[in-house]
């Protein structure tokens, strides 16, 4: 539609082939660019959401290594002749064993790929914790070149086979201690 001023006022003439064929253009070209956004949104979340999942699993690695010498803290501080396990992770907060306030963790953490401070846990005869895991049973990314305490971990195929524990005898690395 065009408008003009003539003598007596405007006057509004129509085009209506005009119209029919740039309308149809511009709405064709407009479903294209959105169909591209679309497709570049749906990889760049899927980008997004792999590292926040690499994340996740990097700050459980963190964690679980805390809670590792967390435990061997507790185990090799014991008093007396015979060493042992905590028998709640609260223990590891604070020993009731000593008269004096030993810690070994400043907090219990939560687990970061669940979202929850529940952690499965690896228990001994008498109830005593071994060691922790995540009770997810996602796929993990990671299924491989750990670090020498988490070598136990290649090929695992879920969170929760990812157990971190101290094992006596052996350093923090995993390996036997030498006399």
């Amino acid at each position: 539609m065009q408008i003009f001023s003539g003598k007596g006022g405007l006057e509004r003439r129509h085009y209506p082939a005009m119209a029919g064929r740039t309308g149809g253009f511009t709405y064709f070209g407009l479903l294209i660019v959105i169909a591209i956004m679309g497709v570049v949104l749906a990889s760049a979340g899927e980008v997004w959401h792999a590292a926040q999942k690499r994340e996740k699993e990097q700050e459980l690695l963190f964690i679980g290594s805390q809670f590792r010498q967390a435990l061997r803290g507790y185990y090799e501080s014991t008093p007396g002749v015979e060493q042992r396990f905590p028998s709640s992770l609260e223990d590891l907060l604070k020993d009731p064993r000593h008269p004096s306030t030993q810690r070994y963790l400043r907090k219990i953490f939560m687990d970061p790929v669940t979202g929850d401070a529940k952690w499965g846990m690896v228990r001994g005869p008498d109830g005593e914790i071994y060691g922790v895991y995540s009770l997810s049973g996602e796929e993990p990314l990671k299924k491989g070149n750990f670090g020498i305490a988490d070598k136990s971990f290649d090929g695992k195929t879920k969170y929760a086979d990812w157990v971190f524990m101290y094992v006596p005898g052996q350093n923090l690395s995993g390996q036997p201690l030498r006399p």
